[in-house]
């Protein structure tokens, strides 16, 4: 045998409502947050991928020509 009770349809409905509330601020807050945090990360001065490869590639290729420039050193000591 079932009965409905109008004051726990009621209760039940506030709380449905209070948890969908309590998601869309979470929501809310958490975009917020990764909006904030992207705002600091653009206002750094940080270097891009390309740029750092671009780097990475010089420094390769100056460690090359100071090994080649040790070799032609230590050959011409000899």
């Amino acid at each position: 045998m079932s009965t409905k009770n109008p004051m726990l349809d009621d209760l039940a409905g506030l709380m449905t409502g209070a948890m969908g509330a309590a998601r869309a601020a979470g929501e809310e807050v958490k975009t917020a947050g990764q909006a904030r945090v992207r705002a600091m990360i653009a206002d750094m001065d940080l270097a891009s991928r390309e740029e750092i490869e671009a780097l990475k590639a010089i420094a390769v290729q100056a460690l090359e020509r100071v090994e080649a420039l040790e070799k032609r050193l230590d050959k011409l000591e000899k």
